[in-house]
């Protein structure tokens, strides 16, 4: 039985660390989808199964524990990285200032109040470990990983932050949903009239282009071609199909508009009337996309390599074809089609034109969509070559004895951002489908929490019972509950944001997603995952950079 026992106990043996990984990843995700109230913990229950292993003298060879924690944390940091990357930039528009602006409220009081809880109890926690308190309070994992490996890189050798971390998450998850349920009733909030206030919101701001039909009657643009047309009139529009002595065509940029055309737009709400004004009136009578017309509409989805990055001006649809692009989806949001928008691959576009053409343009963009199922791992492994490449960088900061690295957490999550947003620019295809990002995401972050657990477990129940495990938690409260209840208050107050966003508002800026699940039981409407969605980019980002800033601004000062 000697193979038995060295299976289960032997350190240096890959067959016994991958069944202890393994199971405590089993035993940590089975556990994670326990629900008390609607709540559970999710993945993060991993880590607390790991540290119950090594409690209990579960070892594995620490090199290797080393890689894989690290690895798994640079897997996570990555994708998510890539799912954020669409919508970073986007998010500072409109509605997204106020919500951002709130967003950055709740990080700096956070970070304001974990400072000076330090300078409170500095006898007795060190700022490390206070930085485990607030990132265990505010439920956001990257962020202690980030932590971690800026503390490895100034040589700190003090307790692990990942127990300061594990004994103020349960209470920040609560502190969480209990903020959200006392603003309810604070406010005497009605669900359902919240539910239609959104609707009427929903309404005023949906910028989603529409389609509207217009008969020319301004003689000033009789006989000009539509390029002239857009010219004259200083809005984005496209004009799909056109009706001339009932004829019906797909026109391009050349194509002569007369006097008595009728004529098919797709714009924006917002310049609906402008364009209807300059051009004659808008005719509610025909519809020229009916039976009667020769052409073709048809969605694509933009599959191949090799159109990532070109413009929809590039494709010169217009001229060769008589075709227009009319609509474009990206991410589950739909993008106004101008002619300088990059393309990229898993794009899903609705054309107009005739039958042949139309389908010619599918063959030419791809319009295959298994090949989506296989990701583009160069530009992934590129990617995340490239993040620890910049990650590992020194930058030397005054003051400070060795110089600070963005690290594992940050190189890899703003190269993932950049190409998020700007692959297809450089024509680098970094799609994956939801499911393929959300297995890696999981795994890695799967494989992080067990390595913390396995390194920190030793000490973690001397801690709990006889240490520092009771002032933990009530620090990590005070974090959680000041910044939420503030922010929660003025969004509602003086901003007068819906409930729903509130709650989604407040979990996307502690970057909570089981947070988000209990939001969901308060309505079917998506309030709460549009606040969250609005600002998790920004948050994501600033919550894993928090611990450097924190450690750099405080290192002249402090003992870690």
């Amino acid at each position: 039985m000697e193979w038995l026992n060295a299976l289960l106990t032997n350190p240096d043996s890959i067959p016994h660390i991958a069944i202890v990984y393994a199971t405590i990843i089993t035993l940590g995700l089975a556990l994670g989808r326990v629900k008390v109230k609607g709540i559970s913990l999710g993945v993060i229950a991993v880590l607390f199964v790991g540290l119950i292993f090594s409690h209990f003298g579960v070892k594995i060879n620490m090199d290797v524990l080393g890689f894989t924690r690290d690895f798994g944390l640079v897997l996570f940091i990555f994708f998510v990285g890539l799912q954020v990357g669409p919508s970073f930039f986007s998010s500072f528009k409109s509605v997204g200032v106020v919500l951002n602006s709130l967003m950055l409220l709740t990080i700096a009081v956070g970070v304001g109040l974990t400072i000076l809880l330090y300078f409170i109890f500095s006898d007795t926690i060190s700022l490390a470990s206070m930085l485990g308190v607030h990132y265990g309070a505010i439920t956001c994992t990257p962020g202690l990983g980030a932590t971690q490996e800026a503390l490895n890189q100034v040589g700190y050798r003090g307790e692990d932050i990942a127990i300061a971390y594990a004994c103020s998450y349960p209470l920040g998850l609560v502190t969480i949903i209990g903020v959200s349920v006392l603003l309810r009733v604070l406010f005497k909030v009605d669900l359902a009239e919240e539910d239609r206030h959104w609707d009427v919101e929903e309404k005023e701001i949906n910028q989603a282009p529409v389609v509207f039909h217009i008969y020319v009657t301004n003689h000033m643009l009789d006989g000009i071609s539509i390029g002239e047309a857009h010219r004259r009139i200083p809005r984005p529009f496209i004009i799909s199909r056109l009706m001339h002595r009932g004829e019906i065509v797909s026109p391009n940029a050349e194509f002569i508009i007369h006097h008595g055309d009728t004529i098919r737009v797709l714009a924006t709400p917002a310049d609906k009337m402008d364009i209807v004004a300059a051009f004659g009136k808008e005719d509610n009578r025909i519809d020229i996309s009916t039976e009667r017309s020769p052409l073709t509409r048809q969605r694509i989805i933009v599959t191949r390599d090799d159109m990532n990055g070109k413009t929809i001006n590039d494709l010169s649809l217009a001229h060769s074809d008589g075709v227009n692009i009319v609509r474009l989806w990206r991410s589950g949001l739909e993008i106004f089609p101008y002619p300088g928008l990059h393309i990229q691959v898993g794009d899903i576009i609705q054309c107009v034109g005739p039958e042949n053409a139309v389908k010619r343009l599918a063959l030419r963009l791809g319009n295959q969509t298994k090949s989506l199922d296989t990701p583009n791992l160069v530009a992934i492994f590129l990617g995340i070559t490239l993040g620890v490449f910049i990650g590992s960088i020194p930058i030397a900061m005054p003051g400070m004895p060795t110089p600070l690295k963005l690290g594992l957490a940050g190189g890899p999550l703003i190269v993932a951002i950049l190409l998020g947003r700007f692959g297809a620019t450089f024509h680098l295809a970094t799609y994956t489908t939801n499911s393929a990002n959300l297995i890696v995401r999981e795994l890695g972050i799967a494989l992080f929490l067990a390595s913390v657990g396995l390194t920190a477990g030793g000490n973690f129940v001397n801690t709990l019972v006889n240490g520092n495990g009771l002032l933990y938690a009530f620090c990590g409260f005070i974090i959680t509950f000041v910044p939420q209840f503030v922010v929660g208050f003025v969004a509602r107050y003086f901003f007068k944001v819906n409930y729903h966003s509130v709650v989604g508002l407040l979990t996307g800026a502690c970057t909570n997603s089981p947070i988000l699940a209990y939001a969901a039981t308060l309505s079917d409407k998506s309030a709460a995952a549009v606040a969250y969605s609005t600002v998790y980019p920004l948050a994501m980002f600033l919550r894993i950079i928090t611990g450097q800033i924190i450690i750099v601004a405080l290192w002249a000062y402090v003992t870690l």
